[in-house]
């Protein structure tokens, strides 16, 4: 059955106008809330948002749609991403919804649905209540007196706080360690900074006063430099940067140097291994996390396993094929033996212990390996598909690809939200890696390139 309204992550539009509206809402409701109406017990929901000003209208029409055809609806208020993946399972719900765009402005929206077991939609079941979107009278009311009820979970954030604490199975002491963490104005303002001082570490807290607007602009973790400032300014020992929803994260060294989700991943996977924690033999990362994390795995013995871009593909091979630890360069860490989802706070903590038991600073604790020279720079084009399949292209990239050798890689691709070709080369010489993507970029028909 073929997608539409769903994208690589959910639903996502610029708010107020289709698909982001209201009345789609309403129907996504209604739609999610049948397609879980099944078995005799009272049906719920958990919905959760981040702090944009569209997340109310959202938050409304979602509400009613679930009310509409018997499902209680329990509303959680700004909260990260994977407490609504945790609450969905905590408080035995058919099924959660997180209001959100992650990492966009405020201008955009999304909703994201979490099935019962706390885990993102598969493509079947968000393609069944797709379907019924575009067709609403195929969706039954409920009867006056079956309708649903709504309230407020007024604990959310503390059930959440406890349980990104015992994810580090309450042994992470943070005492003596200056923090500066940038919750991007986001959902994450409110747990982020108390879950770090309740461990113990003195938190200077930036990022934390939502106003509706003010959501990853110029803050969090697609914008680090003030991050970078205030760690250096204040002497911080580490900065952790978290984006909208608070599902990824990346970190900042005392002398303001970022630290990325590759290297993030390098280095639990390594404290793990030693700890006998690290399930699998390795590492599902995505197709564009540097070359560098796979030859550093590799000469520890531990493998990487390459999944397609987005945190969803690679929570489905982690899944599929028995591993605990994931995740992307962006910063999407994923630990199923802790979360259901990209959880950046979790990921901070586990980093954060991997550090002090490693008694070395940030600067050299989490520089694992030496990335790989990596350029990628992005095609403006009308047709993706057709552009992709143009011999030219074909040509380009195999002569890059013989060019590079063993030594480097290429990877072409479409973007899932805007009509993009996304070209990225790696490889030991930088120069030669230039020279590829250009002669790639220059294939492209009707090429109008951006880095």
């Amino acid at each position: 059955m073929s997608r539409h309204l769903f994208g690589t992550d959910g639903v996502r539009a610029r708010a107020n106008s289709e698909p982001m509206t209201a009345e789609i809402a309403m129907r996504i409701g209604m739609a999610a809330g049948q397609v879980f109406n099944r078995g005799d017990h009272r049906h719920r929901v958990v919905i959760g948002k981040d702090t944009r000003l569209s997340g109310y209208m959202i938050e409304q029409g979602i509400t009613a749609g679930f009310l509409s055809v018997g499902v209680d609806v329990l509303l959680l208020g700004p909260v990260p991403t994977p407490a609504v993946g945790f609450l969905t399972r905590s408080m035995r719900a058919d099924v959660g919804v997180m209001i959100s765009a992650s990492h966009n402005p405020f201008e955009d929206n999304g909703i994201k649905l979490f099935g019962p077991d706390g885990f993102k939609l598969s493509d079947a079941l968000e393609a069944e209540i797709e379907a019924l979107v575009a067709a609403p009278s195929k969706i039954k009311l409920a009867g006056s007196r079956m309708i649903g009820r709504a309230k407020r979970l007024d604990d959310a954030d503390g059930r959440y706080i406890e349980a990104v604490k015992a994810s580090v199975r309450r042994r992470l002491d943070l005492t003596g360690l200056k923090i500066v963490v940038d919750c991007a104005h986001g959902a994450a303002y409110k747990v982020a900074p108390t879950v770090l001082w309740e461990l113990g570490a003195e938190v200077i807290s930036i990022g934390v006063a939502p106003d509706g607007f003010n959501i990853n602009a110029k803050c969090g973790s697609t914008h680090p430099q003030m991050l970078q400032e205030q760690v250096v300014m204040h002497g911080a020992d580490i900065g952790i940067a978290l984006d909208g929803d608070a599902d990824r994260v990346l970190l900042v060294s005392e002398q303001g140097q970022m630290i990325d989700g590759d290297q993030l991943m390098a280095t639990i996977a390594n404290r793990w291994a030693k700890d006998g924690r690290l399930v699998g033999g390795g590492v599902v990362a995505t197709v564009m996390s540097n070359l560098g994390l796979e030859r550093y795995l590799g000469e520890r013995k531990l493998g990487l396993v390459r999944a397609p871009v987005g945190d969803r593909y690679v929570l489905e091979r982690m899944r599929a094929d028995g591993y605990n630890l994931g995740g992307e360069q962006s910063g999407h860490i994923i630990m199923i033996d802790h979360a259901t989802t990209g959880d950046g706070l979790m990921a901070a903590l586990q980093a954060l212990s991997a550090m002090i038991k490693s008694g070395r600073p940030a600067s050299e604790a989490f520089r694992a390996f030496q990335p790989v020279p990596q350029l990628l720079k992005n095609v403006r084009v009308g047709d993706a598909n057709s552009a992709l399949a143009a011999d030219s292209v074909t040509r380009a990239i195999a002569d890059g690809e013989a060019r590079l050798g063993k030594a480097g890689r290429i990877l072409v691709r479409k973007s899932g939200t805007e009509p993009l070709i996304r070209v990225m080369a790696e490889g030991d010489d930088p120069e030669l890696v230039r020279t590829v993507v250009d002669q790639i970029i220059e294939a492209v028909p009707r090429e109008k390139a951006s880095a």
